[in-house]
């Protein structure tokens, strides 16, 4: 196997997090939906805080639509699709064609769910192409270190979104120990100090409860592989 150059390093890497990112993004989204539907209709503003994105929506109408389809909004979930897709062009003949092509498809629901009457629902075809990417990562990327570094960036993005939206300390710690084995795997030189401080921050009970380590955890991940 040959040297990855720092430029497809890198894409490999916002492969994974760009992917991962629509998919959790669109799960937390749907948890927010059902929020705005049954009790708060403002309830996205609070989404919009918790994932330190500018409220620039008018109403939660507004918020849906603009933050599911505006390709103009860097913050929307279309934006970050369409990121994907472009990192996995570059990347055709590391990941296979088979395997860009559930991109594809999940671009071209998604572009389509936006003349729906219930766009979220129009969605979940979505979600399920994503994970039929993965599986087809698998079986169709042969150098293992390609296949690893996505998915560095895959479980990454995944803490990220976690920490912020305060997910069950069970979820994060299950991402945790797949992250550290899938950065062993991968090649890339990381900081294990950094790596190590996240896990002592995650496992000290005192600190779970307390806004501050999610902070801390959310900006030593972005330190990790860098």
């Amino acid at each position: 196997m040959g040297t990855i150059s720092l430029e497809k390093r890198d894409s490999l890497y916002w492969l994974g997090r760009y992917t991962e990112r629509v998919y959790t993004t669109l799960n937390i989204f749907n948890k927010c939906y059902d929020r705005m539907l049954d009790s708060d209709e403002n309830d996205y503003k609070n989404l919009c805080c918790r994932l330190d994105i500018p409220n620039i929506y008018q109403s939660h109408d507004d918020f849906i639509h603009r933050f599911l389809f505006d390709q103009t909004n860097p913050d929307s979930v279309i934006t970050s699709l369409n990121r994907s897709y472009d990192n996995g062009i570059m990347l055709r003949d590391e990941i296979s064609s088979e395997t860009l092509a559930y991109l594809l498809m999940a671009l071209d629901i998604y572009k389509a769910s936006v003349h729906s009457d219930v766009q979220p629902m129009a969605l979940i075809p979505v979600t399920d192409y994503l994970l039929a990417f993965w599986g087809s990562l698998d079986d169709y990327i042969y150098d293992h270190r390609c296949r690893n570094i996505i998915k560095v960036g895959r479980y990454v993005e995944r803490l990220d979104l976690y920490y912020r939206c305060s997910f069950d300390q069970q979820d994060i710690d299950l991402t945790l120990h797949k992250l550290k084995y899938h950065l062993g795997e991968s090649g890339l030189h990381y900081d294990q100090g950094i790596f190590d401080t996240i896990f002592a921050i995650s496992k000290d009970k005192s600190l779970q409860t307390e806004g501050w380590h999610r902070r801390c955890a959310i900006k030593l991940l972005g330190l990790i592989a860098a």
